[in-house]
């Protein structure tokens, strides 16, 4: 059987539902594919070990869509302060105390009333698939993969692997970091490979809801705390992130509940709450990968498929949330001028746009990474100063964070201009 669609969209995860919702509510036909729909929420069940951070800029996007509504109704947990700091004990550490390189970012300093919220990512893609299936010009597809793509001057068609074939004029390759349609549409990938890995854990704390998120910097790698909703009888849920070396982490989910809690405990921050109980852990290694192309003629990449980043300030899908936004628009724009939804000028500008400001983020975290990463005394000491000049700069250090938490849409020219001349742009 042939159906036939302006758009086909493969991966219905986070980004990829936020866009077929999007696009949907624009009037445009969509199928929209994936191996398997999220399941059901269901409040009684613990919280999904895969969280996100919210930013103000994409709940703002998710309000457009309609979806936000669905997404408190079920479980989101608001944060209105952010803090970091550096953990490295050193002979530096006499002479600059951690108070100094404290840095709290704060909703109220910053004319906001909350900076985002933490969010499963199953809430998030349950709200987003149920709105895309709501749409009536959108045909949801679970259960089906994607076993052959065409892809011509002419027209484009994907088909599935129960022989299905959808025509389409643009195929979106949402499929996340390893995604199959970018292989199979011949674009290739600029991967580095970092020598930490990241462990996820979901806690049970005692103590009522926080509403602070933080991370304390550590040579080995940053460890977070990121506050979930109420478990009931005076204790909280929390995600904690421990970065690491592989070996590390090995040995650490190796030990029982009892024994991790007190490596918890012992080695993150003061700051962190007493542990009770630990529900799940999982570790995964971390990436910096570049398509080197978003756009291979009649097909275009969003998200994790056009690009992963070092998860050390949760960006990654507040970056493809903002690249579902920009495509959007740009195809509404391409239909209203009577072009062909994967005419080049269009997808062109989709990639002039969205790639320097992912690969501005990109190199920010790899700033991060390098420069907290070490022991080395005078990396010790600029990391220290910077983030001591942070925090006797509030004016300047406020007008980042609201650009960087979504609240401002444009940084500041003085920051826009030093940001456009860091070195290494050019070398994703």
């Amino acid at each position: 059987m042939n159906q036939t669609y302006e758009v086909v969209i493969v991966g219905a995860g986070m980004v990829g539902a936020a866009l077929a919702t999007g696009l949907g509510r624009n009037g445009f036909t969509v199928a929209l594919i994936d191996q398997a729909a999220p399941p059901e929420f269901q409040r009684s069940t613990v919280p999904d070990i895969r969280v996100s951070a919210i930013s103000a800029g994409s709940e703002r996007y998710l309000g457009e869509l309609g979806v936000w509504p669905a997404i408190q109704t079920m479980r989101s947990t608001v944060y209105t302060r952010l803090a970091v700091w550096d953990e490295t004990q050193h002979p530096l550490s006499s002479i600059l105390p951690r108070k100094l390189a404290d840095v709290t970012f704060d909703a109220r300093q910053l004319s906001a009333t909350h900076l985002g919220h933490i969010v499963e990512n199953s809430v998030t893609q349950r709200a987003l698939w149920d709105s895309a299936s709501a749409q009536e010009s959108v045909t949801t597809c679970a259960g089906r993969r994607v076993s052959a793509l065409e892809n011509t001057a002419s027209g484009a068609s994907v088909t599935l692997d129960n022989g299905e074939t959808l025509n389409c004029e643009l195929v979106v390759g949402a499929d996340g970091a390893q995604s199959a349609l970018r292989s199979m549409a011949g674009i290739g990938v600029q991967r580095n490979q970092y020598d930490q890995q990241a462990m996820v854990m979901s806690v049970r704390y005692h103590g009522p809801v926080e509403d602070i998120t933080w991370q304390g910097f550590y040579p080995t790698g940053p460890r977070a705390f990121l506050p979930l909703h109420s478990a009931g009888g005076g204790e909280s849920w929390a995600s904690l992130v421990w970065y690491d070396s592989p070996d590390e982490l090995a040995r650490l989910k190796a030990l029982d509940d009892a024994a991790l809690i007190d490596e918890i405990q012992r080695r993150f921050p003061e700051d962190l709450p007493p542990i009770t109980h630990i529900e799940a852990k999982a570790s995964f290694p971390i990436a910096r990968q570049h398509a080197k192309s978003y756009v291979q003629q009649r097909v275009v990449l969003v998200g994790d498929a056009a690009h992963t980043i070092n998860p050390l300030a949760g960006q990654g899908v507040n970056l493809g949330f903002q690249d579902a936004r920009c495509l959007q628009g740009l195809l509404r724009e391409a239909r209203r001028a009577g072009h062909n939804l994967a005419d080049a000028r269009t997808l062109a500008t989709y990639e002039d746009q969205r790639r320097p400001a992912n690969r501005r983020m990109m190199l920010a975290m790899d700033l991060f990474y390098h420069l907290f990463s070490n022991r080395t005394p005078p990396l010790h000491l600029i990391r220290n100063l910077g983030l001591g000049a942070a925090k006797a700069l509030p004016f300047a250090r406020n007008q980042v964070a609201r650009y960087a938490m979504g609240i401002d849409e444009d940084l500041p020219p003085l920051a826009r201009e030093i940001v456009h001349r860091l070195p290494g742009l050019n070398y994703l």
